[in-house]
């Protein structure tokens, strides 16, 4: 679906990393953008940024948590310009580590950021997007959702989830005339591990590495996903690498999991073997 002329548009976690470059991207359609962000500095940052492009832009304390601030988040774009064109539900964190190693304090944190605030942001603004007549949802995942790698199951299971809820939205919300889109790149450049935890130092040095080598940029996968949604793609994945995977495991789903399997493996026992040498 296309986007009318200076869309009106909500982003969480709009302060930094790709929900800025989203908001960036959409400014240069004049769009008129409600940024929300517990860091009201940032989404003050990112409103001057929009601003600067020509487009309209206001902050808002928004944490996706608790579902009060999506409400109010969709009553003052309502006041703002009539309502919203499209919502995207970006806001996200970060977390490594084996199952059983992860605290559950850490798997509570983010299930409810990564997956209850996604869930908030649609249950709350699908009813007014139907009374509306249509819209847009843009869901941010990863592909993190459908390789899932070892030692990042509390990540793969909440951008799984985004996954799945992308899906059945995509179904329900067609006749409805809502469009609705799942991000899911790879590694690209952006503030994530800022928020990052782990019970280990190596998963955080990993996930680092990872990402100092990613090549694509935050805004060129802002504008992938705002492409993929124009065109009416349910699953976006930006990356080649990111394609590259998902079509492994959808063609060989059984030598995949194997692959993934031994190759853990390996690396599982070169560490113990490191760490029994060192001792």
């Amino acid at each position: 679906m296309k986007l009318p002329s200076k869309p009106r548009v909500f982003v969480t976690g709009g302060g930094s990393g790709l929900g800025r470059a989203l908001a960036l991207h959409l400014a240069k359609r004049q769009a008129r953008i409600l940024i929300g962000d517990i860091d009201m500095d940032g989404a003050k940052a990112s409103v001057a940024a929009v601003q600067n492009l020509g487009g309209e832009a206001v902050a808002i304390k928004c944490d996706v948590t608790k579902v009060a601030d999506l409400t109010r988040a969709a009553n003052k774009i309502e006041t703002l310009w009539g309502g919203a064109d499209l919502v995207i539900n970006n806001a996200g964190v970060a977390a490594g580590g084996l199952v059983g190693d992860v605290s559950l304090a850490d798997w509570h944190w983010i299930v409810d950021i990564n997956m209850w605030g996604v869930i908030h942001g649609c249950h709350v603004f699908v009813p007014r997007m139907k009374a509306a007549g249509g819209g847009a949802i843009l869901n941010v995942a990863s592909s993190a959702g459908i390789v899932t790698l070892p030692e990042m199951a509390s990540y793969n299971v909440t951008k799984a989830a985004v996954i799945a809820l992308s899906e059945t939205l995509y179904a329900e919300l067609a006749a409805q005339r809502i469009g609705v889109s799942v991000l899911c790149p790879t590694f690209f450049k952006t503030n994530l591990m800022a928020s990052f935890r782990s019970p280990e130092a190596r998963q955080r040095k990993l996930a680092e590495k990872a990402f100092s080598m990613a090549t694509m940029t935050a805004e060129q996968v802002a504008a992938a996903g705002i492409k993929g949604l124009e065109r009416g793609q349910l699953i976006v994945v930006p990356q080649l690498d990111g394609k590259f995977i998902w079509a492994a495991k959808r063609l060989a789903h059984g030598l995949y999991y194997k692959q993934s399997a031994r190759v853990f493996g390996s690396k599982l026992a070169g560490n113990v073997m490191n760490n029994v040498a060192t001792t």
